[in-house]
């Protein structure tokens, strides 16, 4: 069966209504790609902003602001060690979602081009 034609749960225990607004919100979230690098670099262990930056093509201003984006919506969690501030990932169920959406897209596009062929 295929999982978005699945039914959801009675009724009286899951506010469908809320599910689908969470959701929405969670891929507003993601829908920009410096955030799916970040939570793709977080997943491999807990890196401050300098060891971001070293990964992540952008400026210092435009990385604190999509993880304190992040942070405040409850995917990452952060820790302070002097003047550090160290980022990790807090709700693993938005890192796995971002995980399979990339891995699946990445399958497709890689079966799409054939030898020879450019994307």
């Amino acid at each position: 069966m295929d999982p978005l034609s699945a039914p959801m749960p009675a009724a009286d225990a899951v506010d469908s209504e809320a599910v689908f607004r969470s959701a929405a919100e969670l891929f507003g979230l993601l829908a920009t790609p410096i955030r799916l690098r970040i939570i793709s670099a977080l997943c491999q262990g807990e890196k401050n902003v300098s060891q971001l930056l070293g990964e992540i093509d952008t400026t210092q201003p435009n990385m604190s602001q999509h993880l304190g984006t992040l942070y405040r919506a409850g995917v990452l969690d952060r820790r302070r060690d002097a003047t550090q501030i160290f980022y990790r990932i807090r709700n693993q169920s938005a890192a796995e979602i971002c995980r399979s959406v990339c891995l699946q897209y990445a399958t497709d596009t890689a079966s799409d081009t054939r030898p020879g062929e450019s994307p």
